[in-house]
């Protein structure tokens, strides 16, 4: 694909409990980027969100799909289960990004934009550009901490293994293997950018300006982070 317009392009936006942030991020989306897709995976959110998409769908019935689980079964199955979705359909390029605007929506144009150069193009906050907003000294430490442990370990350059605001080509994602991941939340982001890296993809980074979620509840807890800690090693010498 020569140009950028060429890629039929689609966000992937997990949700669970996100009314509050839904429609915004999804106009948001669109205003950086009108010809983008997007699809909402949704865990039987009990706050409206999916009554929300669907009111939206009337206005965009061929921008704006809703895929409905039956509970709370993970990021990473959620994004699993759009990506295969989105294979399906004959997405060339296909994004990852959170409903809560921590990853900003007009990013998505270069994101996309890169693929032209490259099968993955990470969002960071840890190369020259990128940032992070209004996070307290400890969890600033903890996510730089952890990004030195999984790639000291994996034997990877990349700065950034554990965000979430990324680009990845068709083509990437099947060579990955999705169907053997069994990663949540952050070793999800860094098996799917080990696995691409084995598979001899191309990554490169973007940066990105990370910033606290504006509404609702954070899904992060201890156990991700300890799952993390302990999968990249069975990844390693998997």
């Amino acid at each position: 694909m020569s140009e950028i317009s060429n890629f039929k392009a689609i966000v992937v936006i997990p949700t669970y409990n996100e009314a509050l942030n839904i429609e915004g991020i999804i106009k948001a989306a669109w205003a950086a980027y009108p010809k983008l897709h997007v699809l909402v995976v949704d865990d039987n959110s009990q706050d409206g969100t999916g009554q929300l998409i669907k009111a939206m769908q009337a206005e965009a019935p061929d921008q704006l799909f809703l895929l409905s689980r039956a509970g709370k079964l993970g990021l990473g199955t959620a994004y699993i289960a759009g990506f295969e979705w989105a294979l399906e359909r004959g997405y060339d390029a296909l994004v990852e990004m959170d409903a809560d605007f921590s990853h900003d929506p007009a990013e998505l144009p270069a994101l996309i934009r890169g693929l032209h150069d490259a099968d993955v193009v990470i969002g960071s906050r840890y190369v020259i550009g990128g940032s992070t907003e209004n996070w307290n000294f400890f969890r600033k430490l903890i996510s730089r901490a952890g990004g030195i442990y999984a790639r000291t370990i994996l034997g990877m350059t990349i700065s950034d293994l554990t965000g979430g605001f990324n680009a990845w080509t068709a083509e990437a994602l099947r060579k990955i293997g999705l169907k053997s991941i069994r990663s949540e939340g952050y070793s999800f982001q860094i098996e799917l950018k080990y696995r691409a890296f084995k598979a001899g993809c191309h990554l490169v980074e973007h940066p990105i300006v990370f910033s606290e979620r504006r509404e609702g509840q954070s899904k992060m807890s201890g156990r991700i982070v300890i799952e993390a800690l302990f999968r990249v090693w069975s990844l390693r010498f998997s």
